[in-house]
């Protein structure tokens, strides 16, 4: 991962005390030394740094290679029983996915649940666009989306899925329970087993006509819709 605040956050997580590599340009090394916990500060200048990375990444001095974190299981995020739970379905693209992690950890959600398969690995770019919040905030990843939220309904938690053709608002929908609000892909939306176990769809009102939102930022609004209700 690369960036200072993806970086610096991933320094501070105790999940990762003692693991990894850290890289620094010789103006950041000096920053990151007392996060360093242990391991060497491998100084390198700002192109030997950016040569380690994909094309076009932007890594303000610092970069870290390590293993990806584990997550924490659905039970665990869930037994809070309150709250604000965050489901991915399919939705693959690395800046939203950093991007709700962001939205999610700003507004107190619980969690964010993923699909083993088809979702992106919690590094890199999206890290970056994430900037920290995948650090902070649990996570947790299932083999079944459906088979997931039967165990959080028997948990007490109420799924909303969001849809911009249904025919409730999600201030209609939402009621202050323990909700996981369900997102989907941009192109295709909730698949339909997945829509088939929430407890309700709903709707972002836009009264403006124009009713194509990045998902990223639907969820946000999702968020703070559903922190509102609660």
């Amino acid at each position: 991962m690369w960036g200072r605040h993806a970086v610096m956050a991933a320094l501070e997580n105790p999940s990762r005390r003692g693991a990894g590599r850290l890289f620094a340009t010789p103006d950041r090394s000096a920053e990151v030394e007392a996060l360093a916990g242990g391991r060497t500060v491998e100084v390198l200048d700002g192109p030997a740094l950016a040569r380690l990375l994909p094309a076009g990444a932007v890594h303000q001095g610092l970069v870290f290679k390590a293993k990806p974190l584990d997550g924490v299981s659905l039970e665990e995020m869930a037994e809070a029983g309150s709250g604000v739970i965050v489901m991915l379905d399919q939705i693959t693209d690395p800046q939203n996915v950093g991007a709700i992690f962001r939205s999610a950890l700003a507004f107190g959600a619980r969690g964010v649940v993923m699909q083993e398969r088809h979702s992106p690995v919690l590094a890199g770019a999206l890290a970056k666009a994430a900037a920290g919040a995948t650090e902070r905030l649990p996570f947790a990843r299932v083999t079944n989306l459906s088979r997931a939220l039967e165990t959080l309904a028997e948990m007490g938690w109420r799924a909303v899925g969001l849809d911009g053709a249904a025919e409730d608002t999600l201030e209609q929908a939402l009621d202050g329970r323990p909700t996981v609000l369900v997102m989907g892909s941009e192109g295709d939306g909730i698949r339909r087993l997945v829509a088939e176990h929430c407890d309700a769809l709903a709707r972002i009102a836009m009264p403006g006509g124009f009713e194509s939102l990045n998902v990223s930022n639907a969820a946000a609004i999702a968020l703070y819709e559903a922190t509102r209700a609660r």
